[in-house]
């Protein structure tokens, strides 16, 4: 990043130390990003938050499937739902 705020190009410094153009203005945009610079997008911070809150929100559809099914069997094995196919 430094060598491009110093004043030099993306393709010149994509040229000289290997990554691709492509990946150099992302990590040029992104920096902006985190650094006030550039709304256009979500921060570093942003996207961390939002991969965590969607772990979160997996992990929490998981628990709730499983208590769901265990719900169901407790009810089922204590008698308080009749079981499919009799007639009580």
């Amino acid at each position: 990043m430094e060598l491009v705020w110093a004043g030099r190009s993306m393709r010149e410094v994509a040229q000289e130390f290997e990554p691709s153009y492509a990946t150099i203005r992302d990590w040029v945009r992104q920096t902006n990003r985190d650094e006030g610079l550039d709304l256009s997008g979500p921060t570093t911070d942003e996207k961390e938050e939002l991969r965590r809150l969607r772990r979160e929100n997996r992990q929490l559809r998981l628990e709730r499937e499983i208590l769901a099914k265990a719900a169901a069997w407790f009810a089922q094995e204590t008698g308080s739902v009749p079981r499919e196919g009799t007639s009580s």
